[in-house]
């Protein structure tokens, strides 16, 4: 919206500087993050008020208490959706096809998670796995086909780019091929952030370590003498992403800070689902879906602890008439809970560590990712 008053600066130069890119994504940051600083505590108490409120069996996790946490206010994703979708609507392009593509994602799987837990403090159960998967593979479809009917991504859509590597390995995956491509690409990171998000700021604190590595991609892979440089894709137009990107960082940062250890907020399924399907949607639009493994390395490996602890737990109750399990629980942050209960330390204060040590990681990881830009 404010992107048209760069058609002024002949009346008042400074206003070009809402043309650049760069300027408009570290305003959509700060935008974002001071509404959340203004919101935060009104959003905060409303959903106290109406009790949207965390149950006891919500945080009962066998033998670990976490009583501490029962009456904390969750679906505090409302706020990250509102702030997010303010700010980019305020500093990006207006109807930029990517920005779009991007935000109707971000707002759609948002709403899911915002049904699914209106059920579960409702009703105790919330949207079944199955409901939301079929939500989620509907929305990819939806996604492909404003894809493949955009003359712009139409045959870049159904390219398979892999790390380190400059030209196409599959030059066309077929339609079939794209749509599951995507599927495991988008419902993958939505559900991966998801199973991540079981301590105070653990969830938002990695994204947003993601978030700010896609945030530079985009912008990279908008900027035809970066991106020739750099021998990555060129997506004309593709840079307002990092304004998306901007925006989403500095609402992730806003959170985080009601989110940090303490918690004076969860963000639910509405939060967790809504920024992987972001990251997801963002690292599709630019063609650097794959880099998402690196990237999103603390998501993939919570994802991965799950699968193996299910998979062996059935595998060998099947073989030896009981279930074995490869950790203490699953996903992994709650192993290192449990480790630190063995140890006979308090899980309240070794939370905060955990969490922390996972940003860290997170970091790691998007940096790593960022390097394979260079490497080719």
């Amino acid at each position: 919206m404010l992107y048209w008053l760069s058609e002024w600066n002949e009346y008042f130069s400074p206003l070009r500087m809402f043309r650049y890119i760069t300027f408009r994504s570290v305003m959509a940051a700060g935008t974002a993050f001071t509404m959340s600083l203004i919101f935060g505590p009104w959003v905060i108490e409303k959903l106290r008020q109406i009790d949207f409120s965390e149950q006891k069996e919500d945080h009962r996790i066998e033998d670990l208490d976490r009583s501490a946490k029962v009456g904390t206010p969750t679906m505090g994703g409302m706020l990250i959706l509102f702030t997010t979708a303010a700010a980019t609507v305020m500093w990006s392009e207006p109807g930029n096809f990517y920005v779009m593509c991007a935000l109707t994602t971000f707002g759609f799987l948002g709403n899911l998670g915002l049904i699914d837990d209106y059920l579960k403090l409702r009703r105790g159960d919330g949207l079944s796995p199955r409901i939301k998967l079929a939500g989620q593979c509907f929305w990819t479809g939806l996604l492909l086909f404003a894809l493949l009917v955009n003359p712009e991504t139409a045959v870049r859509t159904k390219e398979l780019m892999v790390p380190f590597v400059k030209a196409p390995v599959i030059p066309s995956m077929g339609i079939i091929g794209t749509y599951i491509f995507l599927v495991l690409v988008l419902v993958g990171s939505s559900n991966a952030v998801n199973l991540t998000d079981g301590l105070d700021g653990l969830a938002i604190g990695c994204s947003n370590s993601a978030v700010a590595a896609y945030l530079l991609m985009a912008y990279v892979a908008g900027h035809y003498a970066f991106a020739e440089y750099l021998q990555v894709p060129f997506v004309k137009s593709a840079g307002e992403l990092a304004v998306f990107c901007g925006a989403l960082l500095g609402a992730g940062l806003g959170f985080l800070w009601f989110n940090c250890h303490p918690a004076k907020v969860f963000m639910g399924d509405t939060g967790s689902l809504a920024i992987g399907g972001a990251v997801a949607t963002v690292a599709i639009l630019i063609k650097q879906e794959l880099v998402l493994i690196l990237v999103g390395g603390v998501f993939l490996i919570e994802a991965a602890s799950v699968m193996i602890q299910v998979g062996w737990f059935k595998f060998t109750r099947k073989k030896y008439g009981e279930g074995r399990r490869v950790f203490l629980r699953a996903p992994l942050h709650h192993h290192f809970e449990y480790l630190a209960k063995k140890q006979g330390k308090s899980i309240d204060a070794y939370e905060n560590r955990i969490a922390i040590r996972f940003w860290i990681l997170s970091i790691v990881f998007a940096l790593i990712g960022l390097a394979t830009l260079k490497i080719r």
